[in-house]
């Protein structure tokens, strides 16, 4: 690696809000807000709009759409078109 451009790599605290979940892990990522981890130490946080712990897929309560059923629906409603 060339000295001098890349960015300083480090420990950071991704924190998801509407979880209530954080986790540290190294980034590039940088933040002027710090947060006392469980090990005592002071790291940089970065608060994320969604994560692992929050998101839908992650926590199985995505939405399988059921193709079937949306055409058979729309068949029951306006009836089968003639071919």
């Amino acid at each position: 690696m060339q000295p001098g451009i890349h960015p300083a790599y480090g420990p950071v605290v991704f924190r998801d809000r509407a979880a209530d979940y954080a986790f540290l892990t190294c980034s590039t990522a940088t933040s002027d807000k710090t947060v006392e981890w469980e090990d005592g130490n002071t790291y940089p946080v970065i608060d994320v709009e969604i994560s692992s712990a929050s998101h839908p897929f992650y926590t199985g309560t995505a939405r399988v759409l059921d193709t079937a059923g949306r055409v058979e629906r729309f068949e029951r409603r306006y009836g089968r078109r003639a071919r």
